[in-house]
């Protein structure tokens, strides 16, 4: 009689049991869809709060070298020049990813704890938490930093698209804040701005020496004049710099003597405007470009901006800030170039003590001292210049004199010659030499 023997052997207590087998099975079968979504979010939740930490976390020069670069990198400053759009899509998509992924992990965590118990349930509850503040935020905004102009690179595109298919929601959202706004907090007002005396009150009272509260002293009152000085003051004057065609080519060993503008190229606008000559479309930017050819140097070309001659330098600094250019060209009343402006003509404005347009056009000193009490003056001389210089208080007056060449034709009601003389704020004035180009010398005395 054949007895089977293995029916006897005793089962190991290490060994799981069949049916703790089949519960686990059974758990990872239902968990599994659910999971899969899990991480799907937190990608996505991770692609959204890197995209937001590496554009934001992109210099102005970045962007102005990505904006003239290849398709993608193109699409990061375009992205850019609307940061609140940006920025509102951005936490939109955010928003939406992670509720809907607490919405998940709530709804795993219950299934798991009518199968498995509540400590099975509490345990995915504390994963899944963990998981979307590490791999959806800490790690993509840290590799965001450290690799930030390669990562906005690589997002430009799927950041597009995510742009273009909220926009047209983007107004309701908008009307929708401002409903809450005024329902809700009917009465906020905004701060006050910082006047001028606080200011300097903040600067006197901090620790510092006497001699690095005068500088910042100074550099505050420029930052303030900002508002007050118009672009036609500061601009270089149309016929003081050369416009190229976009068409020509540029000689490598004629790019040493470009003009008064001397870090950048600037070409002619034959597309909107073929009647005006002086008309200026874009400007290479010679000081940044690290290598190029004569076939390629066109390809480095900056958009510019348009700001009217009357515009603050505030405006025209947030402006050339905005639009990621450091080239304004200044237009009249009738849309015609009258000049440029730079982004380092204003920084000058700011931060040298007595900045110079002349200077900057010329090349030589405006106002050199002949004799004690008696100068030579260029017409292109601001008269705010000449005021700091002779300690006369300078207030601008509504009749839009900025040069002396502008005051000495106000005052005579034509064209200066040779001879001519005028007084102004007790200084007397005389034209000593003039131009064809309407330029003009003139000597001051006390």
């Amino acid at each position: 009689m054949n007895v089977n023997t293995t029916s006897c052997l005793p089962v190991p207590r290490w060994a799981p049991k069949l049916s703790d087998m089949n519960g686990v099975l059974e758990a990872l079968t239902f968990l599994l869809p659910g999971l899969a979504a899990l991480i799907g979010l937190i990608v996505a939740s991770g692609f959204f709060s890197g995209s937001e930490t590496a554009l934001f976390y992109l210099s102005r020069d970045e962007l102005r070298m990505l904006q003239v670069g290849k398709p993608r990198e193109r699409a990061v400053a375009e992205l850019l020049r609307d940061p609140d759009r940006l920025l509102t899509v951005v936490l939109f998509w955010n928003l939406v990813i992670n509720l809907t992924y607490f919405a998940v992990s709530v709804a795993l965590a219950r299934q798991l704890a009518e199968r498995q118990g509540t400590v099975a349930a509490g345990v995915m509850s504390a994963a899944a938490l963990a998981g979307i503040i590490l791999f959806g935020e800490v790690l993509p905004k840290s590799l965001s930093m450290v690799f930030h102009r390669r990562m906005a690179v690589l997002v430009s595109w799927p950041l597009s698209i995510a742009v273009r298919l909220l926009d047209p929601v983007l107004p309701a959202l908008g009307l929708t804040t401002r409903i809450i706004r005024r329902t809700v907090w009917p009465h906020i007002r905004p701060e006050p701005y910082l006047q001028a005396g606080d200011l300097e009150k903040a600067v006197e009272t901090s620790k510092l020496s006497q001699e690095t509260i005068r500088q910042e002293q100074l550099v505050l009152h420029r930052i303030l004049d900002l508002s007050e000085i118009t672009a036609e003051e500061v601009m270089r004057p149309r016929g003081t710099y050369t416009i190229h065609s976009p068409s020509a080519r540029f000689p490598l060993s004629a790019l040493a003597a470009t003009g008064p503008v001397d870090d950048y190229l600037l070409l002619q606008d034959t597309v909107t405007n073929d009647a005006d000559a002086d008309a200026i479309g874009a400007a290479i930017p010679l000081a940044t470009l690290w290598s190029f050819t004569e076939e390629n140097l066109t390809a480095h070309a900056e958009p510019v901006a348009h700001v009217p001659w009357c515009a603050s330098l505030a405006e025209l600094l947030q402006t050339l800030r905005n639009r990621l250019c450091d080239v304004a060209v200044v237009v009249n009343e009738y849309g015609e170039t009258i000049g440029v402006v730079t982004y380092e003509d204003v920084m000058e404005t700011v931060l040298v003590s007595l900045p110079s347009r002349t200077k900057r056009v010329l090349g030589r000193e405006p106002m050199l001292e002949v004799a004690e009490g008696r100068y030579h003056v260029d017409g292109l001389t601001t008269l705010r210049y000449l005021s700091q210089r002779l300690g006369i208080d300078y207030e601008p007056v509504a009749d839009g004199l900025l040069t002396v060449a502008g005051m000495l034709q106000e005052n005579l009601d034509r064209i200066p010659h040779v001879g001519d003389e005028c007084v102004w704020h007790g200084y007397r004035f005389k034209v000593i030499e003039t131009t064809e180009r309407g330029k003009l010398r003139v000597v001051v005395s006390g």
